[in-house]
C-alpha cells in the first residue's frame, strides 16, 4: 500500500489523514504547474480569468501604439489589486486580457477599475480617440467577457466529488 505524505511546502502536517486527502486534489491538479501556484495568508490558489473588453460602438480605435499603452496600464491597474496581467493582446475594436487575481478580489470591481482608469488615460495621452466617442466620452462598451480557466478540466472535479465518501 502506498503511503500518501503531506507536502511541506503546502503547510501541510502528516498527522491529519483527512487534511492530507483534503488536500491531495489540490496537490495532484497543480503538482505539475507548482510555478504557477500562489499563496495567501490562509490558501494556496491559481485562479486565472480571461477578460475582453470591446470599444463603444465596436469602432476600430486602436492601433499598436494604444495597445502598447493600454498594455502598460492594465498592467499596473492590475498589480494595484495584488493581480499579474499574465497576457495582453488586441486588435482594432477589443482586447483580450489573461489575468491571475487572488481570492480576495471582487472581479467586478476589477474589471471597473481595468476599464475606468485605462479610458482616463487613454482620452488623456491620446486625444486623437475622441473622434471615436460621439457623445459617449467612454472608450469601452459597458460590457464584457469574463471566463475563468485553468485547474483541472471541470469532467475531473465533477469526478472527484462525486466519488467522496458521503456519510449515510
Amino acid at each position: 500500500m502506498t503511503t500518501i505524505r503531506a507536502d511541506p511546502a503546502w503547510g501541510m502536517r502528516d498527522s491529519c489523514i483527512a487534511c492530507t486527502c483534503s488536500y491531495l486534489v489540490l496537490y495532484l491538479v497543480y503538482m505539475d504547474k507548482t510555478t504557477d501556484i500562489r499563496k495567501g495568508r490562509h490558501c494556496v490558489y491559481d485562479m486565472h480569468v480571461h477578460l475582453v473588453f470591446v470599444t463603444k460602438y465596436r469602432h476600430e480605435v486602436f492601433s499598436d501604439e494604444h495597445l502598447k499603452a493600454l498594455e502598460r496600464i492594465f498592467s499596473d491597474v492590475c498589480a494595484s489589486f495584488d493581480c499579474r496581467l499574465e497576457e495582453f493582446n488586441g486588435e482594432t475594436n477589443h482586447v483580450h486580457l489573461l489575468v491571475s487575481f487572488p481570492p480576495t478580489v471582487e472581479l467586478s470591481r476589477l474589471v471597473n477599475s481595468l476599464k475606468g482608469v485605462s479610458s482616463r488615460y487613454m482620452r488623456r495621452d491620446y486625444p486623437e480617440l475622441a473622434q471615436h466617442y460621439w457623445k459617449a466620452q467612454r472608450l469601452w462598451s459597458p460590457s464584457y467577457y469574463a471566463g475563468t480557466s485553468g485547474g483541472a478540466p471541470l469532467d475531473t472535479l465533477k469526478r472527484y466529488i462525486e466519488n467522496q465518501n458521503r456519510p449515510a
